[in-house]
């Protein structure tokens, strides 16, 4: 009898050590999860609403600020479309705060594996190995990416660099990479200012060729007007669909004339891509979107329309659907070292 309760002790002691064992994990690893959360965005829509389809969304450029663009977006496409979005910062790991100016660190960036879309807006990041993969192996999934602004110069490697992935950058010449992720994914790298920069707006002209007469991305958009100037491109794009070309305007105001002295170039396309050892998948690219030029509805439909195409969704583009941002949504002008600083994720929540 005695050992019999001696055993039911020590049993039940044991036991206890092992709950506290679980707790313990269970708590560190709530811990870590929620840690590694503040370094990023994440918005669920109503299940009522839902379409099952997950957005990772990639800010980190120094002058356009999508810091502050890209939580807006993600805020329509949740709230107002049923899309369940991510969105990633460049965040500085001395402070955990969010730093444009600090291009080696994107935390988040295995959200990835399992997204339906990329929408990226980054500049001339150069990106440790490890977060680099899961880019790679998101395109080499042959899922469709949706490049804004900056994003046709994403990634930049010094010379000195050994990263695996250096073919990324936007200067690379190699002929399978060449131009890099701007190049081979998006059709276009930097080239240069086509419009003159901080002078000049641009002025998107909808391009009106039959082949566009029924396209879904532009259900409802009309012709746009952004602060932002026009890019220079030097690709003929053959292999695409152009859907908005870019005038630059004597001016920073919607009320600005056109120049005509400056040709128009292409601002807005679709294209296929398929990088060494992938699949092929689809790309919308549009080289306007800094901040400030999203004030404009008509950028934002047609980004917002461009998700639903590169979805798959196309059938439920609505000429009319809500691209509205949600609460009070003022942008700074672009600028070099104009983000606000002492930002976290959650301030942009």
């Amino acid at each position: 009898m005695i050992q019999n309760l001696r055993t039911l002790s020590i049993l039940s002691i044991c036991k206890s050590k092992l709950i506290l064992i679980l707790f313990l994990t269970i708590s560190f690893s709530l811990q870590e999860c929620v840690a590694q959360q503040d370094n990023w965005l994440h918005y669920t829509p109503e299940k009522s609403q839902s379409k099952g389809k997950k957005i990772v969304l990639i800010s980190g450029d120094e002058e356009y600020r999508s810091e502050e663009s890209l939580p807006m977006l993600a805020k329509i496409l949740t709230q107002k479309h049923g899309f369940e979005t991510f969105v990633l910062f460049a965040i500085n790991p001395a402070n955990k705060q969010i730093d444009p100016e600090y291009q080696k660190n994107i935390p988040g960036l295995e959200n990835l594996q399992n997204a339906d879309l990329m929408i990226i807006a980054s500049r001339f990041r150069e990106l440790p190995d490890e977060q680099m993969k899961f880019i790679d192996d998101y395109l080499k999934s042959g899922k469709p990416v949706i490049g804004l602004r900056t994003a046709t110069h994403a990634f930049n490697f010094s010379k000195e660099s050994k990263s695996s992935y250096k073919h990324y950058a936007f200067n690379n010449s190699e002929a399978d990479w060449k131009g890099g992720f701007g190049g081979l994914v998006l059709g276009e790298t930097w080239i240069n200012h086509h419009g003159d920069h901080g002078k000049e707006g641009s002025i998107g002209l909808i391009n009106g060729l039959q082949v566009n007469a029924k396209n879904p991305i532009l259900l409802g958009v009309e012709d746009i007007w952004v602060p932002s100037d026009v890019y220079g491109i030097n690709n003929d794009l053959r292999n695409s669909n152009i859907l908005i070309f870019g005038q630059p305007t004597l001016g920073m105001t919607a009320e600005s004339p056109i120049n005509r002295k400056k040709t128009i170039m292409p601002t807005a396309w679709t294209k296929d891509y398929q990088i060494p050892n992938g699949k092929k998948g689809k790309a919308f690219t549009t080289t306007m979107g800094s901040s400030i030029d999203l004030l404009d509805r008509n950028l934002r439909r047609l980004i917002v329309n461009a998700s639903y195409w590169a979805l798959g969704l196309e059938n439920e583009i609505k000429a009319d659907a809500d691209v509205d941002p949600i609460g009070n949504y003022k942008p700074i002008m672009f600028g070099f070292g104009t983000h606000i600083k002492g930002k976290y994720p959650k301030d942009y929540k």
